[in-house]
């Protein structure tokens, strides 16, 4: 059965399965939380995981104490693969747990969606970008409430950072409000400090596709972006953090042999999103291979520090040769 997310709140009767696809991760993360009005515990999965260990999965759901509380049991990055599964579980009785499963696109031939859609135990939801004028509305809301001021212009700039992501959006409107409780004056120089997401992500992305040797997706970012001497630091700082956490996972995973016990032990928690490019990044690196890393790294950044006017060079041509760099 087809709904809208704004409708999700108001259903009349009890439904058991939720599918909610699309791009809007934050209009996602809202509606779950409107629909958990009775304040239930909510356990996350990934479908790899779920489909792994397909009978345990189903004997968890079905076997309840008397202690246990009703749940919310999320499948994160869906696909048709896990259709088998949900037909299985319909025909089983789990009338105090909800199912929601959050996928990305669907299109119409996708055997998921045309189940939720077609089943009227079923309710699919389809999350799609938020427009400007949906952010600048909720910008607004939110700057009338904490009674903060910002031009017009700078409320653009704001919603331009942050790529249709209401998530994002919230993201930086909580930073600053934070800033202004200081007393301190919004100006267009600190909101472009504070709201530095984009940029963020995009070195955070550059790092990652270069410890996974992805040189194709690395040129692409590389020719997308004009970084600065500035961010050649953060760019050495964050990818020597990066390369320390895949030593200790790839250390981990040497000593355990099993890369999904590796991944779902991690400290502190690695998010979903980032489940298969870190695996990819352990299989590449082995802990000789990432120790060495982090010391070419460090010299890197002396240099880089020595030589501030060729930073960016140095930095790139780093980059590219890592990414090209055969590890043995």
């Amino acid at each position: 059965m087809i709904k809208k997310n704004y409708e999700i709140g108001n259903l009349k009767q009890n439904y058991n399965y939720f599918l909610f696809y699309g791009k809007n991760e934050g209009l996602k993360n809202e509606t779950i939380i409107n629909l958990n009005n009775n304040k239930k515990d909510i356990l996350n999965y990934d479908e790899k995981e779920v489909l792994e260990n397909q009978n345990f999965f189903i004997e968890k759901i079905l076997s309840k104490s008397l202690f246990d509380e009703e749940k919310i049991i999320i499948i994160k990055r869906a696909t048709d693969k896990i259709v088998k599964l949900i037909d299985e579980l319909n025909t089983k009785n789990i009338e105090e747990t909800i199912i929601i499963i959050i996928s990305d696109n669907l299109d119409k031939k996708s055997k998921l969606r045309s189940l939720f859609e077609k089943e009227k135990n079923f309710i699919c939801v389809a999350f799609y970008p938020d427009t400007n004028q949906t952010l600048s509305k909720i910008t607004h809301n939110f700057l009338i409430e904490k009674k903060i001021l910002i031009s017009q212009a700078n409320i653009n700039l704001i919603i331009n950072k942050c790529n249709g992501d209401r998530e994002a959006l919230l993201n930086e409107l909580n930073k600053i409000e934070y800033f202004s409780k200081y007393g301190k004056k919004i100006t267009t120089e600190n909101i472009e400090k504070l709201t530095n997401l984009s940029e963020n992500h995009n070195i955070s992305e550059l790092i990652d596709n270069c410890l996974a040797k992805n040189k194709k997706k690395i040129i692409n970012i590389l020719n997308e972006n004009n970084f600065n001497n500035e961010d050649c630091i953060l760019i050495t700082r964050s990818f020597l953090n990066k390369s320390k956490k895949i030593l200790k996972l790839s250390n981990e995973f040497e000593n355990n042999k099993n890369m999904d016990l590796t991944i779902s032990s991690a400290r502190p928690p690695i998010f979903w999103k980032d489940k298969e490019i870190t695996k990819q990044q352990i299989y590449t690196w082995s802990p000789k291979n990432i120790k060495k890393l982090i010391y070419k790294l460090a010299n890197v950044e002396l240099l880089i520090k020595k030589n501030m006017n060729n930073s960016i060079n140095l930095i790139t041509d780093f980059i590219l040769e890592q990414s090209s760099e055969t590890n043995n």
